[in-house]
């Protein structure tokens, strides 16, 4: 597979369209299966409250793949990724009920390098708050 998105198409100051991804508990949950973080200040709501937290809180390298995701759908091919960052500016609470939380993924095209390559920087929120920042993906475009 490679990028669907043309480099020729895009311009620097182009906006890439929010997406919102759901956060549940159950999410946290089968997170911590496939990752081994087990920490429960992720899925025990009594421990999180007695560490000082305000709910369970969604893992950091959770909400850092929502915006990887967000880039991978967006170019239309993971492998076209060739680097991505972010520094973890505040948490993703994620309340016991249906809705969980949401975490809302926008970004920008900052720049087009050589070779076909773009800088997007991403805007990541939930619960009015910016929980990355600091996020950079470098992208290949078809």
């Amino acid at each position: 597979m490679t990028a669907t998105i043309k480099y020729d198409e895009v311009e620097v100051g182009q906006e890439i369209p929010a997406v919102d991804y759901r956060v549940r508990r159950v999410d946290l949950v089968k997170y911590a299966g496939a990752s081994g973080d087990f920490n429960p200040i992720h899925w025990n709501e009594r421990f999180a409250k007695a560490v000082g937290l305000p709910d369970v809180i969604a893992h950091g390298m959770y909400t850092m793949a929502q915006g990887s995701r967000f880039v991978t759908d967006w170019v239309g091919d993971p492998g076209a990724v060739l680097d991505y960052g972010v520094r973890f500016s505040s948490m993703v609470v994620v309340p016991d009920d249906e809705e969980g939380a949401v975490i809302t993924v926008s970004g920008v095209v900052e720049s087009k390098l050589e070779d076909n390559k773009a800088v997007i920087v991403l805007t990541a929120k939930s619960g009015g708050s910016r929980v990355l920042s600091k996020a950079r993906a470098v992208v290949r475009l078809a």
